[in-house]
């Protein structure tokens, strides 16, 4: 299936369960999949916790950080946004309430970028690229 021709109903599931999620960013993910749950994320010493803010099927899933985190991303939220136009899926991703833009911001944003294109694998070929196979950027 080519990305320009996913359905949100093809890629909503990648974003909002322990299997889906664990295609695109680390295999180990747990809690995925209710309003309220949290998405525990596991990488090597990186331990990033997100609260499922609300689930639009197929259309907008807000996850806010939590627990154990660098202070720059405390309070900050990211924001999958769907958008279907004919057979097109667009995937609007933000994250938002940085108290200021740093290194570590930017760090973060290319790493999204790198966890995106894995939804992208995974929604193309049903085989992303998680951590420990994933894109390496180094931050410094």
């Amino acid at each position: 299936m080519d990305w320009y021709k996913a359905l949100a109903e093809k890629i909503y599931p990648l974003l909002t369960t322990n299997t889906g999620l664990s295609q695109l960013w680390t295999n180990d993910v747990s809690g995925a999949g209710y309003v309220g749950s949290v998405i525990k994320f596991r990488i090597n010493d990186v331990d990033p916790d997100f609260i499922n803010a609300e689930l639009i099927t197929n259309k907008v899933l807000p996850w806010k950080h939590s627990g154990n985190m660098p202070e720059a991303r405390m309070a900050t939220e990211t924001v999958f946004n769907l958008g279907q136009q004919d057979a097109q899926t667009f995937v609007r991703f933000t994250h938002l309430n940085w108290r200021e833009s740093s290194d570590f911001m930017a760090h973060c944003s290319a790493k999204w970028a790198v966890f995106i294109l894995s939804l992208k694998d995974a929604a193309e070929t049903a085989k992303g690229k998680p951590f420990p196979d994933d894109i390496q950027i180094e931050h410094s």
